[in-house]
Formats: C-alpha cells, sequence, structure tokens
C-alpha cells in the first residue's frame, strides 16, 4: 500500500534499482550532488531489491520494522543475529572502503576499546583476548571482509562507533553519510543515505537501518514519506534521535 502512495506522489520510480534513482525529490527541492567515488556518492547508489519487498530478519521472518520500509537494500545480512543497528552502519562504511581498496582505512573498535584493523586480520592475526595472533594465512578476498565484519559485529556496537565518530555541531552542514547515534544497551542509530535541499537551503534526507533482532538494512519511511527533515516528527521508532545533539559523521 505504501509503494502504491510513493508511486501516486511520484516519490519512486519502479523502473530503476538504487536511493538516487528510484525516489525522487519532493517538488520544490532539489537533490544534493555528490563527487563520483566518494561516501555519499556510494551511500547514493545503494542497490534496492525490487520494490514492494519486505524487511526480512536474518532468520528469513518478516521483521518488526516491515511496516517502516520504504525500501530494501541489497545487501547481504548473512546467517546470524550479528548485523544490528550500529553493525549495518559499520558495514555500509566497510563495504564502501573494502571497494575503494582503502583496506588501510577499514579499522572499527571494540566497546573494549581493542583496535580492529582488517589489514590486520587479512594477513592472518586473528583476535584473541584483545589481542591480535597471528594464526591465520592472508587473504584480502570478500569472503574474507565479510568475516572481519562478523567479529566487528560480535565485538562493537553503539556505545563504540559513538565514540570514534565526530560530533557535527551545525545543521547547515548536514552531510550524506552522517549519523544519528545514541549509545547504549541497546541504543540506537541512522544513517543519512540521500538528501535534498530548497531555495531556502533547508534540508531534507532519506534514513537507512537496521535493527534487533539482525534484518536487512531498509531505506525508511514515516508519516507517509521516505524524506525526514529535522523539525518534524519522524513517525518512526526512536525518531527522537533525529536531533542535532545525536548527529555524528565518520
Amino acid at each position: 500500500m505504501k509503494i502504491l502512495l510513493f508511486l501516486l506522489l511520484g516519490l519512486i520510480s519502479p523502473k530503476t534499482e538504487n536511493v538516487f534513482n528510484r525516489f525522487k525529490a519532493p517538488e520544490g527541492y532539489r537533490r544534493v550532488k555528490t563527487e563520483s567515488g566518494t561516501f555519499a556518492d556510494y551511500l547514493q547508489n545503494l542497490p534496492l531489491k525490487p520494490a514492494g519487498t519486505h524487511t526480512l530478519t536474518y532468520q528469513g521472518k518478516i521483521a518488526a520494522t516491515d511496516a517502516y520500509t520504504a525500501a530494501v537494500v541489497d545487501i547481504s545480512i548473512g546467517k546470524r543475529d550479528l548485523q544490528q543497528c550500529a553493525d549495518a552502519v559499520m558495514r555500509l562504511r566497510g563495504e564502501y572502503l573494502y571497494h575503494t581498496q582503502n583496506y588501510s582505512a577499514i579499522s572499527f573498535n571494540f566497546v573494549s576499546g581493542f583496535k580492529c584493523q582488517f589489514e590486520l586480520y587479512a594477513r592472518g592475526y586473528r583476535y584473541q583476548n584483545n589481542r591480535w595472533t597471528l594464526t591465520g594465512k592472508q587473504d584480502n578476498g570478500y569472503q574474507s571482509f565479510l568475516n572481519y565484519m562478523d567479529l566487528v559485529f560480535t565485538y562493537a556496537g553503539t556505545l563504540s562507533l559513538e565514540k570514534e565518530l565526530k560530533k557535527v555541531n551545525s545543521a547547515t552542514d548536514l552531510k550524506i553519510g552522517d549519523i544519528f547515534i545514541h549509545g547504549g544497551s541497546p541504543g540506537h542509530c541512522f544513517i543519512i543515505v540521500d538528501m535534498a535541499e530548497n531555495a531556502d537551503h533547508k534540508k531534507i534526507f532519506m534514513l537507512a537501518q537496521s535493527y534487533m533482532p539482525a534484518q536487512n538494512i531498509q531505506i525508511l519511511q514515516g508519516s507517509g514519506s521516505p524524506w525526514f527533515s529535522l523539525d518534524k516528527p519522524a513517525g518512526i521508532p526512536y525518531g527522537e534521535l533525529i536531533d542535532m545533539k545525536y548527529l555524528r559523521r565518520f
């Protein structure tokens, strides 16, 4: 029903399969242009599953958040309850860095403070008792990257990710790739995957998330639209986090 509504409103194109092309900016707004090869460009071009696809948990069940689905990102979620909210943000960041072959930049901290670097993992080092131990073989292939991300998901979370990110202090500086995050147990976070702006420089944005239990990364919709702003209630769970005091950036 919501997909039909988006079609009628002209907010969605059924013939295209990424964030930028599937959803149109509302009347009076223009899409924020991104530079090719940047993280923002990667997020705008996230591949999407066919329109109308349900958000599923890692067990293949319809997720509790399915009612808030505008689209489902076409990316694996694994077979374990690992890729939850902060994990989805780290997965997207890691995927971007991996596919641009910036392996040395793939690094996330665990809640314990341990720095988990993909370059060391790819050289065969494995995590044991808060230290690296050389027990494996060198492998920087994609499956090795996915195994590394599972390790990160196991020991990192909103608490550690929030500490790693930099605070954004001005709403005028809002950018694609920024994250609304509140660390805790469980805490939660959203990542901005697209943005549009009007003549008065008011910005609206699209959000992606995962949830608990682990589920597909979904593009969200609330109050009948996939576009959110800082000055309107979001109409989604944890919508109170869409506030400048929670805004961070890699």
